[in-house]
């Protein structure tokens, strides 16, 4: 995907994308250790189940992005058939464990109060009635992805 640097907390898994080729940067969404206006887009994908503060980390990469920089976030949406099923076996998964999940709507509102604008949004892992892979929106898909737009105010 052409990902040149990451950010990553966990050892483990900054290894592993290290052995990717990525630059890895040990730190938090919360506080990224980058320069104003660093960085054409950001990457966040299954990640902000796992953020401790989903709000702060959205206005730090509004930050760090450049005029007409963009967010892609992709996540399985909590309202969805499979959202639900991870949040009730949420204590027995070693995974998921520690995760909060969010609904569409409450990324969207988190990204907007961030200052982003613009909202594209997919759908994937749909019900099996459905003829197409992706569809654009949300409320069927368990995993929505949404692109935004940084804002210039």
């Amino acid at each position: 995907m052409g990902i040149k640097t990451g950010v990553e907390p966990s050892d483990k898994m900054a290894k592993i994308s290290k052995s990717l080729g990525i630059k890895v940067i040990k730190a938090i969404a919360e506080a990224l250790p980058f320069e104003d206006e660093s960085f054409d887009f950001v990457l966040m994908v299954t990640t902000i189940c796992f953020v401790d503060d989903i709000k702060k980390s959205f206005k730090e990469i509004y930050r760090v992005l450049k005029k007409d920089g963009f967010i892609v976030v992709g996540f399985v949406d909590k309202d969805s058939e499979l959202g639900a099923k991870y949040q009730k076996n949420r204590d027995k998964s070693k995974f998921y464990k520690e995760a909060t999940f969010f609904s569409t709507s409450e990324v969207l509102d988190l990204l907007k109060d961030a200052g982003f604008k613009s909202f594209e949004i997919k759908q994937t892992l749909l019900p099996q009635d459905e003829k197409e892979d992706i569809i654009d929106g949300f409320g069927k898909g368990s995993f929505v992805v949404i692109k935004g737009i940084k804002d210039i105010k």
